[in-house]
């Protein structure tokens, strides 16, 4: 699979954006009871524990990875991928206010994390897991797609039609950049008003229309009844 190709017009401001994703999405769970926590999400096998469990950690992770670049460490999100699905299971026992309190530290530690990467090249290559790698400039970006997406999957009103068109425009770029070299893809090209971006090689399909809609299933979050008739089932990210 070739490299996605993008053109799109307009940038966000990645730390306002950032900022204002994280609020909106601990408000929408800073009500929620020891009952709804352990209600399912929309990702299969999780509750609403386990994402904000998972949110949590990554935070941390990214925290890590921030304070291992300082210390001239070789960087990595998590000790190990078995002690990070412990904590997962670990983490999503706990009360309602034990998990609402996890996810507000966490994610507010790591906005005060974010000047420090300005030490470094955008280009640099941040090792996340033994087989990932990603420049520091998508580090910010990869969080905010983190938010955004997993707002959504708590299931708890913000649907993926709410997901603001910029935000949504700059995860499609991020998202068909990291999936161009994922074989399960098929040749894609996707339009909107404001954008262009083209995975794979090839003949294409050509996706259109609103970027949320497109984000949705890009990720492989789009409802199989609410896929076009000639539009695949992608795989869920």
């Amino acid at each position: 699979m070739a490299k996605g190709k993008a053109t799109m017009k307009g940038k966000l401001d990645l730390s306002s954006v950032h900022a204002q994703a994280t609020q909106s999405l601990l408000g929408d769970t800073i009500a929620l009871t020891d009952e709804e926590w352990n209600l399912p999400s929309l990702l299969p096998g999780w509750t609403r524990a386990h994402l904000a469990t998972h949110l949590a950690r990554n935070a941390d992770g990214i925290v890590r990875v921030i304070q291992q670049l300082a210390a001239g460490l070789p960087t990595s999100l998590y000790e190990s991928e078995a002690s990070y699905f412990e904590d997962i299971e670990r983490g999503s026992e706990r009360s309602a206010l034990e998990l609402q309190e996890d996810l507000d530290t966490s994610l507010s530690r790591l906005q005060g994390h974010w000047p420090d990467i300005a030490n470094y090249p955008s280009d640099y290559q941040v090792k996340l897991t033994s087989t990932f790698s990603i420049p520091l400039d998508q580090l910010s970006l990869s969080h905010l797609n983190e938010v955004v997406l997993h707002h959504a999957d708590f299931d708890l009103g913000f649907g993926w039609m709410d997901i603001d068109q910029s935000v949504a425009r700059q995860l499609l770029v991020y998202n068909s950049e990291e999936m161009s070299d994922d074989p399960t893809y098929p040749a894609i090209t996707i339009e909107s008003t404001q954008l262009s971006v083209r995975l794979g090689t090839g003949e294409a399909l050509l996706a259109n229309g609103h970027e949320s809609y497109l984000l949705c299933w890009l990720t492989g979050r789009l409802p199989e009844d609410q896929i076009k008739a000639d539009w695949p089932k992608l795989p869920l990210r």
